[in-house]
């Protein structure tokens, strides 16, 4: 397989599932949503076990977008879409990351999720053929990190904030990046 084809398969990705803009807009919710739980007057754990639940949300909307959308979940014809799903399940080993912080640190537990979710982006820049995701995933790993450290536990709720708007901004954008491949590379 030459690069060209490569980068071909990429791009058919891109245009056909618009760059996955239906799970970080589906992900924008639910951090907004997260970062409500966390102004609530409850233990740290107790809304780190909430988030997880909340969480669980995000397929059946990210469903509900496609189909608004009109993006395609499998391509059957792209030798390379089972990738998408391999690279989503690649955060889950960074789970314990999670479980530990849940344990020991759960005031600081939306900070570690962000950081994971925000990380796993990266190779999605070479998967959709888009900078976007590897750039947002700097954003959101480093904004998250110096806003842990930053904030007072008290306000911690600005960390799911921030990556609530994080991703309705990349949502706006991969749109744009796939608008744009679309025009150039019609099928």
């Amino acid at each position: 397989m030459t690069n060209e084809s490569l980068d071909e398969l990429r791009v058919n990705l891109s245009v056909k599932s618009k760059n996955g803009l239906d799970f970080t807009l589906s992900a924008g919710i639910i951090w907004i949503i997260i970062a409500w739980i966390w102004t609530l007057n409850f233990k740290s754990y107790d809304k780190s076990v909430f988030t997880f639940i909340v969480g669980a949300f995000m397929m059946p909307l990210a469903f509900l977008f496609s189909k608004l959308f009109k993006t395609t979940w499998t391509n059957n014809d792209n030798p390379l879409q089972p990738l998408g799903l391999w690279l989503n399940f690649s955060q889950l080993f960074y789970f314990p990351f999670l479980i530990f912080s849940l344990i020991k640190f759960p005031d600081y537990f939306a900070m570690v999720y962000v950081i994971i979710t925000g990380g796993h982006f990266f190779p999605y820049a070479w998967f959709y053929k888009t900078k976007l995701y590897a750039v947002f995933a700097g954003i959101i790993t480093i904004g998250a990190m110096t806003l842990g450290l930053i904030l007072p536990l008290t306000e911690i709720y600005f960390i799911p904030i921030f990556m609530s708007v994080s991703l309705v901004v990349l949502t706006i954008l991969l749109f744009f990046d796939s608008k744009k491949k679309k025009l150039l590379n019609p099928d």
